[in-house]
């Protein structure tokens, strides 16, 4: 996958709506990752594309404010990082309605239960609940994976009209991750409408070797996708067609659960 910190789009320029060196912070923050928990000044200039002296700049400023610790050469987060994250979570209600909700159907359904949101091609993970450690990537809050292998990834494009959704598509470097993996834009398009259709998404192998996981929607008041709650196990210890037949329904019953919640909640 790429890296996090690479720019996607055209850099906006900077003016009265955009602050550059705001979003220069960003990415000094986004360019550490699992594979670059500590960097030099040299690796963290490399990786934004900023001068040395910028990045230093930036290094120091996130240092004094406790989001950097540096041992003179190396930077690594703090975790009073963790705060920009938390202030998303807990400014939507649906992830407290949706943990207890999430604990039941992975004690039911004994495998691990995670909830994700789509940003632009990745889907990005805001409630996990482990029952076994089924992939060789370590997931957590805030991780990310690409949307068009993922079963959580096509049920939220599936919410989205037609040609946004192959404009995600081409604008997304589809690699194969595995023999299984669907990388052509109209065998994916077509996956995505069966989805629509059918109100829910399986996906086989295509991520992992091993990896078979369902998802469902989760829908706000109007109808609209906002989340997926999927369930993932392994093709050695559970195959795709029992997956589909012994756990869907669970699925589809919990992710309809914290939809009727969330639309239940008074707006605020």
């Amino acid at each position: 996958m790429a890296n996090p910190a690479t720019r996607t789009q055209a850099s906006p320029q900077p003016g009265d709506s955009y602050v550059q060196s705001f979003a220069r912070g960003l990415e000094v923050i986004r360019s550490f990752s699992a594979q670059a928990p500590e960097q030099t000044l040299s690796e963290v200039a490399a990786r934004t594309g900023l001068t040395r002296a910028g990045a230093r700049r930036i290094l120091l400023t996130l240092q004094t404010l406790g989001y950097v610790h540096s041992d003179g050469k190396h930077f690594r987060l703090m975790p009073r990082i963790m705060d920009l994250g938390f202030a998303y979570l807990s400014s939507l209600p649906i992830w407290n309605l949706a943990e207890p909700v999430m604990e039941r159907l992975a004690e039911q359904v004994k495998e691990s239960c995670s909830a994700a949101v789509l940003d632009g091609s990745d889907i990005v993970y805001v409630l996990r609940v482990h029952t076994h450690k089924i992939m060789s990537l370590n997931l957590g809050v805030g991780s990310r994976l690409p949307a068009y292998s993922t079963s959580m990834g096509r049920v939220l494009l599936a919410g989205l009209p037609d040609a946004e959704v192959e404009q995600h598509l081409r604008q997304t470097e589809l690699k194969a991750y595995t023999r299984h993996t669907v990388t052509e834009v109209q065998d994916l398009m077509q996956r995505v409408r069966q989805v629509r259709e059918q109100g829910w998404c399986l996906v086989d192998q295509e991520l992992e070797e091993g990896l078979i996981s369902l998802a469902a929607p989760v829908t706000d008041r109007s109808g609209h996708t906002v989340a997926a709650l999927n369930i993932s196990g392994q093709a050695n210890r559970t195959s795709a067609a029992v997956m589909q037949q012994t756990m869907l329904p669970a699925l589809r019953e919990a992710a309809h659960t914290i939809s009727t919640l969330l639309a239940a909640r008074p707006r605020g």
